[in-house]
């Protein structure tokens, strides 16, 4: 299956007065993920375009999405125009969309610069009371790097001490995720915040959203290939995951 990187061209208010008029705004609580989520598949068909990622500005009018599928633009764009509701195509420019064919062959042993919007979450095994103000439920998703404290908490009986950074351990979480795909070189957090998630009316709880960049060696080309088109961790569908390589040398994609 041959796999395509998409470009769309956003406006952002008009995006804004769509996720309003239909209920994505609540109390000051806007998730951009959700609502292109629900956008994206009233338009192409679920699961067509993900995982995918925004880059959006407070001081431009224009966004930019990312996303891969297993089509090219001309094809999503007539699957659109025959069946998408009218008020859905006026938010993306299907005009100005644009594709590319992911044809590069990653051989193993290539070296390849990536940028990944992730949520860095670990489902908990048991019952977290460790700190009481925020207590987790078994299963519950739990910050990566707030787990591995809370394990070496309990086994030294104190969270000092040699303990590994946060950026180690989305290091060691990103380089699990790609499986054999891959071997990671170099990770680096260059951004973090938390953000509580939106599923329709309900909010689930709050966690990291991070931006890495880094560097992977690909270790067997098929399965490197797979994990692209599939993502990265949890919530690919709601704009988490999707990892855009560059070359090693290039700066980091911004918009």
């Amino acid at each position: 299956m041959t796999t395509h990187m998409i470009h769309a061209p956003l406006d952002v208010r008009t995006f804004d007065r769509w996720a309003a008029g239909h209920g994505m705004a609540r109390k000051g609580n806007f998730d951009a993920g959700y609502a292109l989520h629900v956008l994206l598949a009233a338009t192409f068909g679920k699961s067509v375009l993900q995982p995918f990622r925004l880059f959006r500005s407070k001081r431009r009018r224009q966004a930019a999405l990312y996303g891969y599928a297993d089509v090219d633009a001309k094809t999503l764009r007539a699957a659109a125009t025959a069946a998408a509701p009218p008020d859905c195509l006026a938010v993306l420019d299907l005009v100005r969309m644009q594709s590319k064919t992911m044809s590069v062959a990653f051989e193993k042993g290539r070296r390849l610069g990536f940028d990944l919007r992730a949520r860095p979450v670990q489902r908990s095994r048991r019952n977290l009371d460790a700190n009481a103000a925020t207590p987790w439920p078994k299963s519950a998703e739990v910050d990566a790097y707030l787990l591995r404290r809370i394990a070496r908490a309990g086994e030294n009986g104190s969270s000092a001490g040699g303990a590994p950074t946060r950026e180690e351990v989305y290091r060691e979480w990103v380089e699990k995720k790609f499986g054999g795909a891959a071997r990671v070189e170099e990770c680096r957090l260059a951004a973090l915040s938390r953000a509580r998630v939106w599923r329709g009316d309900r909010a689930h709880s709050e966690g990291p959203d991070a931006t890495l960049h880094g560097t992977v060696v690909v270790a067997d080309e098929t399965e490197f290939v797979k994990r692209l088109r599939r993502g990265v961790g949890r919530h690919r569908a709601y704009g988490y995951g999707m990892l855009l390589l560059r070359p090693c040398s290039g700066r980091t994609l911004q918009r």
